[in-house]
């Protein structure tokens, strides 16, 4: 996610978590390994859990974890970089695909950055690339890719918009694209294919669960619902669709009226300039005093379902709350019931957990869609090294009165109510073969109290938390401990990271993570792998001046690994003109691209 969000939304007072790790501090022992006995605890068995859980990851189609496996990094760590190109380790080789603007029809054209309309943008690969993952074999299938944002001027070319045409420019370069993708040798390409299709900030959606019919999702204009924006990390389901996640909506919001937020909107962050995008200059949808559209920002900041082998609408599942979702992690947990993971990404924001009412396989053989019909909950971290789920329902003492609609589309406010703990900028969330969570906590530049865990005040450096839930992921307690301080993190260079964001952990336990923000000595973003057995980090990638390095995503042999390089360069050409090198492309502008990373020797990417 990028830190474009310089307000603080969460005034509830709730105990931060730098106060919390500050009394937990002097009682946590060992941080790598830490938590091998309290998942032992909640696994009801005297030993180690190492390997148990192979049921606990089941996002498709990476295999499950082999008994025995190693998670040893032997690739040589590659030094930091400041050039205007991709590196990699020397083990390793890489290529670009995708770059914004590539037609969907497989001829490998792109369009034209001079005169490119918004008609253009719906039949090619979006801007601001972000989550994604592969659905297919080593040879071809479906990729689904998020588009984050883009800025106007990268867009278009100018700060502000000066037409409807330029507003749905911008419009059809958010969202996703769902593209075929296969390999003709070494190469991987997109494929000619009736799958290609965009999702824009504009293509009808659906909403279900329990907040669907809600009065706070109606307009006064009517209408269907439409688009999906701001789509930052991703979460897949064990029935083979794809979960995007709708992360700072707010920012796309403006009006040149008069309005005042009224306190909800305030929690959201929402303001009369928004982000600068101009929507509501010519689109009175994002226009915040349109009584006609009064509403339309709660149709956002969702997670959103989409089945990337079939056409129909994405689906809202309001069930999982409403917030700046940074992804949506899915387990299976106890009973076969369903559990998603989330974070909401700002400053002292939160961190979630839905878990299904029952067995997912067998409510939807009822017709019964597993995350339209389950608990959402939101964490509460104690000083002991414990913590507590809290339920988000009206049956929660602390939210007597509150209808459950009202929770959904408001669950900041709930969660606040709740007693909540605030937290640094909760990231992607990634769930280990040992049942271990992991959740990156990027930075907090708003932190005033210093403690051991964070001892700069503020802190840009940001660091990385794990837990272990009782009852195989669907229990309402926890064990948690950090995992890795990214200041403490080092090598012969010095601090290897700062602001971890992406984050993924393999079916052997490797631990992937990426980064977005100010890292060591003004260099680029990263991609890290780190042995948790040993607390190890290697530096596999690098990206570009002024990129974020995010999305990651495997071919079920995990010889293949695509990794995505977002807003090169800002956008600025002088600072790198990424892809060019690698594409051929002779264009001014940079572009956001995916990265193909393969083993020059075929072996599991990161070992």
């Amino acid at each position: 996610m990028r830190d474009t969000v310089e307000t603080v939304s969460n005034r509830s007072g709730n105990t931060p978590f730098a106060d919390i790790v500050q009394a937990r501090i002097s009682r946590r022992s060992v941080l790598v390994g830490g938590l091998a006995t309290a998942a032992a605890v909640f696994a009801g068995t005297g030993t180690g859990v190492a390997h148990a859980a192979t049921r606990g990851l089941v996002a498709p189609p990476a295999p499950r974890h082999r008994p025995g496996g190693s998670t040893r990094v032997r690739f040589t760590s590659i030094p930091l970089q400041a050039g205007p190109m991709p590196t990699v380790a020397p083990e390793y080789e890489m290529a670009v695909i995708l770059p914004w603007r590539e037609m969907l029809d497989g001829s490998g054209r792109s369009f034209d950055y001079d005169g490119f309309t918004a008609e253009q943008q719906e039949h090619s690969i979006g801007i601001g690339h972000d989550g994604m993952w592969y659905f297919g074999d080593h040879r071809a299938g479906v990729l689904c890719l998020n588009h984050e944002f883009g800025t106007n001027e990268h867009v278009f070319g100018a700060p502000v918009p000066g037409s409807l045409a330029q507003v749905r420019l911008s419009q059809a370069a958010h969202g996703v694209t769902v593209v075929a993708i296969g390999r003709g040798g070494d190469t991987w390409r997109v494929l000619r294919s009736r799958r290609n299709r965009r999702i824009t900030a504009n293509t009808p959606v659906a909403f279900a669960g329990p907040a669907a019919t809600s009065d706070l999702l109606r307009t006064r204009a009517g209408g269907s619902p439409a688009g999906t924006l701001n789509n930052c990390a991703h979460g897949v389901t064990p029935w083979g669709t794809y979960l995007t996640c709708e992360e700072n909506f707010n920012g796309y919001f403006g009006t040149g009226g008069t309005w005042t937020p009224n306190p909800l909107q305030q929690r959201y962050g929402f303001t009369a300039g928004g982000f600068g995008y101009g929507w509501h200059l010519y689109d009175p949808r994002f226009d915040l005093a349109s009584a006609d559209h009064a509403n339309e920002e709660n149709r956002f900041g969702w997670v959103v379902e989409i089945d990337p082998f079939r056409s129909d609408a994405p689906v809202k599942r309001t069930a999982l709350g409403r917030f700046k979702h940074e992804g949506a992690t899915v387990v299976e947990g106890s009973g076969g019931r369903i559990v998603v993971y989330m974070g909401d990404d700002e400053r002292f924001e939160y961190i979630y957990k839905y878990v299904s009412r029952g067995n997912w396989r067998m409510m939807r053989a009822r017709g019964i869609h597993p995350l339209d019909d389950g608990t959402l909950y939101v964490a509460r971290f104690d000083a002991d090294g414990t913590g507590r789920w809290l339920e988000l329902s009206p049956r929660n003492p602390a939210l007597a009165g509150w209808e459950m609609d009202a929770i959904l589309v408001n669950t900041r406010a709930a969660a606040d109510a709740a007693g909540a703990t605030p937290m640094d900028r909760p990231e992607w969330i990634a769930v280990a073969p040992d049942r271990s969570v992991y959740c990156t906590l990027t930075n907090n530049t708003r932190r005033t109290v210093p403690d051991a865990a964070n001892p700069l005040a503020p802190n840009p450096d940001g660091h990385i938390i794990r837990w272990v839930d009782s009852e195989r992921f669907t229990g309402t307690e926890f064990r948690w401990d950090i995992f890795a301080i990214a200041r403490d993190v080092t090598d012969a260079g010095g601090q290897m990271f700062g602001s971890p964001d992406g984050i993924w952990a393999d079916p052997d336990g490797r631990v992937f993570v990426q980064t977005d923000g100010a890292q060591p000595g003004g260099n680029n973003d990263q991609m890290l792998v780190a042995d948790p057995r040993t607390g190890e980090f290697r530096r596999l990638f690098t990206g570009v001046p002024g990129c974020e390095v995010t999305g990651l995503a495997v071919t079920p042999d995990r010889r293949t690994m695509f990794v995505n390089v977002q807003h090169p360069g800002d956008g600025d050409p002088a600072r790198t003109n990424f892809p060019a090198e690698y594409t051929g492309a002779a264009g001014p502008v940079p572009r956001d691209a995916t990265v193909v990373i393969t083993h020059r020797r075929r072996h599991v990417v990161g070992s």
